[in-house]
């Protein structure tokens, strides 16, 4: 009966761990950035070193270029993380106020250990652009 007992909580305590990961903040570094049509397919790459940083309340996006400085308020976020930051995907909605008003989706996926973000512009839906984390971790 103890064991009955214990299972859906146990369920619950996993289920919450998995949920919380929407609240931590997170810092993601990268060396590439690839610039995708609207069909995904690769217009341009470049080398440079970005950071994202995911609080509470907003994102920050660091380009390889310092004086760009974009932050975002996040509008509504979910987590599906089977593995915290290796496996799961994060979707992230944002409003970004400059330049100008852009409604961007953040996608974080893991995959076979490898994170990868996708950014979707509303206002641009011929444009996204993807980065490859080179390191994921919790602030």
């Amino acid at each position: 009966m103890k064991k009955l007992l214990l299972l859906p909580v146990i369920v619950l305590l996993v289920q919450f761990r998995t949920f919380a990961q929407c609240g931590e903040e997170a810092i993601i570094s990268t060396s590439k950035t690839e610039y995708l049509n609207g069909q995904n397919v690769l217009e341009r790459s470049v080398d440079e070193a970005s950071t994202i940083e995911i609080s509470k309340t907003q994102v920050v996006i660091k380009p390889g270029n310092a004086d760009q400085v974009m932050t975002g308020t996040i509008i509504s976020q979910t987590c599906d993380w089977k593995t915290p930051y290796t496996e799961g995907l994060s979707v992230i909605k944002a409003r970004f106020d400059e330049p100008g008003v852009q409604h961007v989706t953040v996608n974080i996926k893991g995959e076979g250990g490898k994170v990868t973000v996708l950014l979707e512009i509303e206002e641009a839906p011929d444009k996204k652009i993807r980065v490859n984390a080179d390191k994921f971790v919790k602030k």
